[in-house]
């Protein structure tokens, strides 16, 4: 079969599918002024640089002839239809998006979202998390999803509350230690 009428499989496809269904239905996505930047960011990249090196690239494997065995020509187009799937979906999430600035909640002691919140498990163990969007999460760095169970928990607390998470291993307790936003910019 001519590989013209095949189509291959992207995993950047499933991505965009995984996380397109981690926002809940009905609602917004929400995300702070820095992650919708690094989209921007991301997407200018893609559209301004990427795009056009590969585009000339692929312009100059097709002049050499056969393409059928020219493998610049056949993973030139690969990528190109990579970098365009990527910048569909970052148009989608940057059309889609809410962006909160959570300075505004600054002085705060109410967890909402942008919120840096410090808590302590019934184990004792103490976490420090920021409340980001699903598209600027970063579990290692301790930005955990709005829509995760453990902000939805810390949702609307106030420091020195003590509030109920329902884990796997059964309910655990979470006690609200500090509740932190960043300060207005001033210009």
């Amino acid at each position: 079969m001519n590989k013209a009428f095949v189509k291959e499989s992207d995993n950047d496809d499933e991505e965009a599918i995984a996380l397109a269904q981690a926002i809940p239905a009905g609602a917004k996505n929400y995300i702070t002024p820095a992650g919708y930047q690094r989209i921007k960011d991301e997407l200018l990249q893609l559209i301004d640089v990427e795009r056009p090196e590969v585009v000339k690239v692929v312009h100059w494997a097709a002049s050499n002839g056969d393409r059928s065995e020219n493998g610049d020509y056949i993973y030139g187009k690969r990528r190109l239809r990579q970098i365009d799937g990527r910048i569909r979906f970052l148009t989608k999430r940057m059309d889609s998006a809410a962006v909160v600035d959570p300075s505004v909640q600054y002085g705060n002691d109410q967890v909402f979202f942008g919120a840096t919140v410090t808590y302590c498990n019934s184990a004792g163990e103490q976490h420090t998390i920021t409340i980001v969007g699903i598209d600027e999460l970063d579990p290692l760095n301790g930005k955990i999803s709005w829509v995760s169970p453990v902000a939805r928990a810390l949702t609307k607390a106030r420091e020195g509350d003590v509030i109920t998470l329902q884990t796997p291993l059964g309910p655990d307790e979470l006690e609200v230690l500090e509740v932190r936003y960043p300060a207005p910019a001033t210009d």
